[in-house]
């Protein structure tokens, strides 16, 4: 199997799995305890918060465990509007499901959510948020780095304008950790969700940072736990996972990121030299340096991914959260593309394990499959 879908989830390192084994099997503490094998679950607890603390430039204080991305989202939304009087919000028009909705669960309790547009590339800029910021506004959420377009906004430039308006900032960088340097002190954002399997670590796991200025109320309450900000025992060994993923990720992102920028840099130029019917969308845009996401028109995306998948290649028409909809991709329609292109929509997204192989084996069965529409087409007629 090529895999070629590692924006929806990233195979395991077996690094990280190392890590994790001795608190899946005889280290059982839990870090809540204050004997010795509680005291060595703690200790193996924080130790993981100061890795993903490092990763993304926060100090450990601000890290709060999750179950998820998410969770994450869900918690910053919730948590900040919980402790305020329903009034305003303002949500990028691209964002995942798990911002998108709980956006939707506020504004049945009265909020009034404004959308903030995108440019045809994709792109939150700072004019559109301050267009959309209003007296009352009180949160805005505008994500880092698109899981579907791969299209990277410029958050520290958004985080001035909100900041200046009064307002908190959240931001989606589940996409973006791991995959470029990510500063949550430098990006200005009082919030920032980020996520363990989209970096080789372990599903079932992820951490909200919270600028110790923000005032957050728990979504879950229970025993005190991230002081007292998330309650519910700790997931210890994905956490100590997340930890090590965090830590690989940091030591080896130079690298990724050239070899991803290859693989891509190698899949656009054989699309633009072999299919050059291909669309790819938000192509001048700042990307993720794993991402492509294609269309070739007239070909079915679902349909697309159905005859790859019988060849041994899997990727995705999009966000892994919203497979099995037949709606096109919010995210294209954001950007202006008309349903029947974005229809055909898949994305590439690539990881550690692939090669200049994978990439001309997809380019070849993309060949393959535009060609058998034409024939058909001609048989038609």
């Amino acid at each position: 199997m090529i895999y070629l879908d590692h924006n929806a989830t990233t195979p395991l390192d077996e690094r990280v799995l190392e890590a994790m084994l001795p608190w899946l099997r005889g280290a059982y503490g839990n870090p809540s305890s204050v004997h010795a094998p509680g005291r060595a679950a703690r200790a193996a607890l924080e130790q993981a918060r100061e890795q993903v603390a490092a990763l993304a430039c926060a100090h450990p204080s601000q890290v709060i465990f999750t179950s998820g991305g998410t969770e994450a989202n869900n918690a910053a939304l919730k948590g900040v509007t919980a402790r305020m009087a329903a009034s305003r919000l303002a949500v990028s028009a691209v964002e995942h499901a798990s911002v998108q909705q709980p956006a939707a669960a506020l504004r049945r309790l009265g909020w009034t959510v404004e959308t903030i547009p995108v440019k045809n590339q994709g792109e939150v800029t700072a004019q559109a948020v301050t267009a959309a910021l209003r007296a009352d506004t009180c949160l805005v959420s505008v994500m880092m780095a698109n899981n579907e377009t791969g299209v990277v906004n410029d958050i520290a430039s958004i985080a001035e304008v909100v900041r200046a308006a009064g307002a908190v900032l959240h931001t989606d960088a589940v996409q973006a950790l791991g995959k470029l340097p990510v500063d949550f002190s430098a990006s200005g954002a009082h919030l920032m969700s980020i996520s363990a399997h989209k970096l080789y670590g372990p599903k079932g796991v992820g951490a909200l940072l919270v600028d110790k200025a923000v005032e957050l109320e728990p979504l879950l309450h229970g025993g005190g736990q991230e002081k007292s900000r998330r309650g519910g025992t700790e997931n210890l060994a994905g956490i100590v996972g997340f930890g090590r993923a965090a830590e690989l990720a940091q030591a080896e992102l130079p690298a990724r990121q050239e070899r991803m920028s290859v693989l891509r840099q190698r899949l656009e130029q054989g699309l633009q030299a072999q299919l050059p019917q291909a669309v790819v969308f938000a192509a001048g845009a700042e990307r993720l340096p794993n991402t492509a996401f294609l269309a070739l028109p007239g070909i079915d995306g679902e349909t697309l991914l159905l005859e790859l998948d019988r060849q041994g290649i899997a990727l995705s028409s999009g966000a892994a959260c919203g497979s099995g909809y037949s709606e096109p991709s919010h995210v294209l329609q954001a950007m202006g593309v008309t349903a029947e292109i974005a229809r055909c929509a898949v994305r590439v997204s690539f990881g550690a394990g692939n090669t200049e192989h994978d990439v001309d084996t997809l380019i070849a069965a993309l060949r393959t499959q535009a060609a058998r529409l034409q024939a058909m087409a001609v048989t038609a007629w």
